[in-house]
């Protein structure tokens, strides 16, 4: 991936009281690229993110954002530069669209001071980004999974940031949000937004990334493009038997089927 990190994740570990343990995982994210990371259950995935957004703290290595070590620098700080996502979010439910979408906006801010015309500037221009415009005055109750998920996204747009860190946001969604979802953040990548995805979806990875990262165990065992990852070896010794990889009709990028379900 070209271009200089603005995350650069160093060699981090860090350990549950439980006794698992992630090891010495190493990567970075640059301008316009979309990572991946895969794996299964338990693997660590969330608990990377964790760290790449600087809500745990290694016990050894290091996470920088833009050079800095994200260990000395405040949550302001680092949500102006970094929005992430977690799987599960709480409330909202009796808040219109737009209501969510201008909490982004919170780490601008300072004192008791109201948001700006450029604040609310940035509101509609998060909502028209995630395609969600006509939804604003509704409330987040009254949508579908898909589109609170936008909404989420929106929210976290809204913060102006440099870099996205998302944590299985279409999961439950149909495989016709899915698409939208991550065409979004294929759009946002375009225009030289950076983006790291957990996801368990091994097509959705293939197709939109850039770079994806294969987490074993609490280990990172391999990463580089889907060609070099999605290999029908690699998927076996990773999730055992029965998938199957072909070339993608039109991308020709892997994609991946249930062996009995694969034509012949």
């Amino acid at each position: 991936m070209a271009g200089d990190p603005l995350v650069l994740v160093k060699e981090v570990r860090y350990a549950y009281p439980s006794g698992w343990k992630l090891s010495d995982a190493s990567f970075w994210v640059t301008p316009g690229s979309i990572v991946s990371i895969i794996g299964p259950n338990g693997s660590g995935k969330s608990t990377l993110l964790k760290l790449a957004a600087g809500i745990y703290r290694p016990v050894r290595g290091k996470v920088e954002l833009l050079g800095r070590d994200i260990t000395r620098m405040n949550r302001k700080e680092i949500a102006r530069i970094l929005g992430y996502l977690p799987q599960h979010t709480e409330g909202h439910s009796d808040y219109s669209v737009e209501e969510v979408v201008a909490t982004g906006r919170f780490p601008h801010t300072s004192g008791v001071r109201f948001l700006n015309r450029q604040d609310f500037q940035i509101i509609r221009e998060s909502l028209k980004k995630t395609q969600i415009e006509k939804l604003r005055y509704r409330r987040i109750s009254s949508l579908s999974g898909g589109e609170r998920q936008r909404v989420l996204l929106a929210s976290v747009i809204a913060q102006d940031p440099k870099v996205l860190l998302l944590d299985e946001p279409t999961r439950g969604l149909d495989i016709h949000h899915q698409l939208r979802f991550f065409s979004v953040l294929s759009t946002l990548a375009a225009k030289g937004l950076a983006v790291v995805v957990v996801t368990h979806d091994l097509n959705l990875a293939s197709l939109f990334s850039n770079w994806i990262l294969l987490l074993t165990k609490g280990q990172i065992a391999r990463q580089g493009s889907a060609e070099e990852i999605l290999t029908q070896k690699t998927l076996e010794k990773t999730y055992g038997e029965g998938l199957e990889v072909r070339a993608h009709p039109v991308t020709g990028r892997p994609i991946i089927l249930p062996s009995a379900m694969s034509p012949r």
